[in-house]
């Protein structure tokens, strides 16, 4: 298998992204990001990849992509926790009945935010062609005012809301192949005409949410059991030609690893060739239009050798590696 790589693929990851806890047997756990870690230091892939440290994000800039009034519960919440914590290390706030803060959490948070803002600005600086952010809490369930889902802060969509501010971009896409409908990301992004979202999801299953129906929304809901050969077919057919139409200037991917066929979260069918195909026609769309410029942040993916498998087969296609 070829280790070259051929393309500068950043790795953004932070040990703080493992204080978050929401309870044993919780599947969104810190052994998540340790089995993508060790998979990456077994295959030698993790030595050729651009590791970068996150950074705190810049509170100010969570008014991108969440309402002013959910940023300030959401520090309320944050303060009383250490107040508790600092009495009982084993405290936690629940913010909905999947999705808790102990008292590492907020680190974590403010660290998988800080991971998209980073990868955005050093792909638009030239010092990446791409990025991937291994980062736990997810974020594509997070609204403009809801936290939901396991996750906290719309990572990717606050990522692409402050391209388009930042960088003085005109066009942005995502794309979201979690095995769940990213409400959230949709939420933000939707009647944004500077910002394309495209999808899948199976249908029906959690959240439950309807599209919005924007016209800059595309997410196609799909049964369960449905196998790499539909999603392909919907890639090819429905996505490719509005992101190739859309032109996008920088690319992102919401990379959700629960359609594996082995992750019971859901009950998709597809293998790791499949996330492999996906991110290579996903990289084609970016040469085409955005100078190769892509950033991918992790949202789910429960079957701990599955998701690491799956992310080795993702980074091997952003990196050219295999």
């Amino acid at each position: 298998m070829q280790t070259t790589p051929t393309r500068t693929t950043g790795f953004f990851s932070h040990p703080e992204c493992l204080l978050h806890h929401m309870g044993s047997g919780h599947p969104e756990s810190p052994g998540r990001l340790t089995a993508i870690h060790e998979r990456l230091k077994a295959t030698g892939l993790g030595d050729v990849l651009a590791a970068e440290a996150p950074p705190l994000v810049d509170l100010s800039l969570l008014t991108l992509a969440h309402t002013p009034g959910y940023v300030a519960s959401l520090m309320r919440t944050v303060d009383a926790l250490a107040h508790e914590v600092s009495h009982d290390p084993n405290a936690t706030a629940r913010l909905d009945p999947d999705t808790c803060l102990s008292g590492g959490s907020w680190q974590a948070v403010r660290r998988a935010a800080g991971a998209g803002i980073a990868a955005v600005d050093a792909v638009m600086a030239g010092r990446l062609q791409n990025a991937f952010c291994a980062v736990r809490p997810p974020g594509h369930h997070a609204t403009r005012d809801t936290a939901m889902g396991f996750c906290v802060v719309s990572n990717v969509a606050l990522a692409a809301k402050y391209a388009l501010e930042a960088h003085n971009l005109a066009r942005v896409a995502i794309v979201d192949f979690d095995v769940h409908h990213g409400n959230g990301t949709e939420d933000v992004v939707a009647g944004d005409e500077r910002i394309l979202m495209l999808g899948f999801y199976q249908h029906p299953f959690y959240p439950g949410t309807p599209p919005t129906g924007a016209a800059n929304v595309h997410n196609v809901p799909v049964p369960a059991r449905t196998d790499g050969a539909a999603i392909r077919d919907i890639v090819t057919t429905e996505w490719l030609p509005r992101l190739h139409a859309f032109k996008p200037e920088l690319l992102f991917i919401s990379a959700g690893f629960d359609a594996h066929m082995q992750d019971d979260i859901g009950q998709m069918a597809l293998v790791e060739d499949d996330y492999h195909w996906m991110t290579m026609q996903l990289m084609a769309v970016a040469d085409a239009h955005a100078s190769g410029r892509l950033v991918s942040c992790l949202e789910g993916g429960y079957n701990l050798p599955a998701l690491a498998a799956c992310v080795d087969s993702h980074l091997r296609a952003l990196s050219g590696t295999g």
